[in-house]
């Protein structure tokens, strides 16, 4: 009995895993008196995975370290982050 009660909380475990599918974002923000600008990468909740969306999740994210966005580039999953990284520097999954 027990050994099947584990069997399906793994199963459970496994599906839920599963179902939640890595999503980021990378994006151009600025700040203003000077200017300054940067390019940076974010995690965002699944929920979010569309451009309007993440514009929407990141755009408070910023604005709460003074930052205000400017664009959303892209939206990808966890195999876009490698190559992404070195540009982003700072601002690499930093929010």
């Amino acid at each position: 009995m027990i050994k099947k009660l584990g069997a399906a909380a793994l199963l459970v475990l496994a599906f839920a895993g599963a179902a939640h599918a890595d999503c980021y974002a990378d994006y151009k923000a600025k700040r203003d008196d000077p200017l300054r600008l940067h390019y940076g990468v974010v995690a965002l909740p699944q929920s979010a995975c569309s451009a309007d969306a993440a514009a929407r999740a990141i755009a408070p994210r910023l604005a709460q370290k003074g930052w205000t966005l400017l664009n959303v580039l892209s939206v990808f999953g966890p195999e876009g982050l490698a190559e992404r990284k070195a540009n982003a520097g700072a601002y690499f999954l930093s929010l």
